[in-house]
């Protein structure tokens, strides 16, 4: 299920200011990139660049992306935050997020043609500089049949009327993949 991102006023602080975060995402070397940590879940090409996790900065990756996250410290209830890069031909299949505190936003970066995300019933396209809000928890797959890789900046953030995301149970697979996050330099 989509929701409307005028529901929640951020998106439109994130629209407007879209392209100085597209020239920073851009700016980032491909060896910054990981691969999604639940790959052999989701398959491969899909990678993300993390700048907060668990509702904590990832100091390194914001340092390189000052714009980005002075706009991403300004949003309450931010849970997970970073860049995400889908590569041509990828296709993620159907799955399930894991968190039930938070909705995802997608702000569309770098968009080719044939490019989709289906939540539920409902499949929309990404657009530059356009926010597009979902439930993770709802089925969901994404694909890029392109031949350009497709840019996205993915922000998990509270739902209204919850306090926190500690209610959630995070994978294993994941509190790892922050650790690893956290302790390193980039």
């Amino acid at each position: 299920m989509f929701l409307d991102p005028k529901i929640f006023p951020f998106t439109a602080q994130l629209e407007d200011n879209w392209s100085k975060i597209r020239d920073e995402f851009l700016a980032l070397p491909d060896n910054a990139f990981d691969p999604w940590v639940q790959q052999q879940m989701h398959g491969q090409g899909w990678d993300v660049y993390g700048l907060f996790a668990l509702g904590e900065e990832i100091a390194p990756a914001c340092e390189k992306c000052p714009e980005t996250a002075k706009l991403l410290k300004q949003i309450k209830g931010v849970s997970l935050a970073g860049f995400s890069r889908l590569a041509p031909g990828t296709h993620i299949e159907a799955h399930v997020g894991w968190a039930k505190s938070v909705y995802r936003l997608h702000l569309g970066l770098v968009v080719p043609p044939d490019c989709s995300l289906r939540v539920g019933e409902d499949t929309r396209d990404w657009e530059e500089g356009k926010c597009l809000i979902f439930d993770d928890t709802v089925e969901h797959e994404a694909w890029n049949h392109s031949d350009r890789t497709r840019g996205t900046l993915l922000l998990d953030f509270l739902r209204p009327g919850v306090k926190d995301f500690n209610s959630d149970i995070v994978p294993e697979q994941v509190l790892q993949y922050i650790k690893q996050l956290q302790s390193v330099t980039l």
